[in-house]
């Protein structure tokens, strides 16, 4: 079966494109450059389409940064040290990103012949985002039956995200098992200038508390640092 993978380059996403790698799958890379100001994840994406053998790795340009409303953009300040607990949208919210994104993939999908799209999204640990939930991912699989050719055909395709109801400790130790090197990905929403995680942003201590409770050491986590 050939699947499109919606790459970021984090933890998340690299979990997911194991996951199918599993379940032998020919897959299919997508990564977008939408403007964001953490560009070190599409470095990471390359490392990690490398390593589990993508059939073939697309990076696009979409330059959301234009239309703004978002600190990941450029519009504002990355939040720091909010509480985990917090589920209030916050600036990071990139308005109607996993639309477009799966929009794109579906597109993708439809022109190499794939039976599904791959997503890391998650629901339980995560930082409030409205397009996270597993009642947003089924409507947009309802929606793409409805209007491609392959759903109209009666060939729908799925929106596989494996990831929604784990925690991020859950979600690492899974990828451990996979034998997955957490050290090629980026989580870091405002990294430092030679790329060392903030580590006080919501992905950034997400990746912390997931860590910490799946009981191993973060690879990208210097000692003393």
């Amino acid at each position: 079966m050939k699947a499109v993978v919606l790459l970021s380059g984090g933890l998340d996403s690299a979990t997911a494109a194991a996951l199918a790698m599993r379940e032998q799958w020919e897959l299919y890379g997508l990564t977008l450059r939408y403007g964001q100001q953490h560009v070190r994840e599409t470095d990471a994406a390359r490392r990690i389409a490398t390593t589990l053998g993508f059939v073939k790795h697309v990076e696009l340009q979409l330059d959301l940064a234009a239309l703004g409303g978002s600190a990941l953009t450029g519009d504002g300040e990355v939040p720091k040290d909010r509480p985990l607990d917090d589920l209030s949208i916050p600036p990071t919210y990139v308005p109607a990103r996993n639309t477009i994104f799966l929009s794109v993939a579906l597109a993708w999908a439809e022109v190499v012949g794939a039976e599904c799209i791959v997503m890391g999204v998650n629901a339980v640990d995560y930082s409030g985002y409205p397009d996270c939930r597993p009642e947003y991912i089924a409507a947009f699989e309802d929606m793409a039956r409805l209007a491609t050719k392959a759903g109209v055909e009666g060939r729908p395709l799925r929106i596989w995200a494996p990831l929604q109801h784990l925690t991020k400790s859950e979600i690492i130790r899974l990828g451990i098992r996979l034998g997955l090197d957490y050290g090629m990905t980026h989580s870091c929403y405002d990294p430092a200038p030679d790329g060392r995680p903030c580590g006080r942003c919501d992905s950034c201590r997400l990746r912390a508390k997931g860590f910490a409770e799946a009981g191993v050491e973060d690879p990208l986590v210097r000692p003393n640092s």
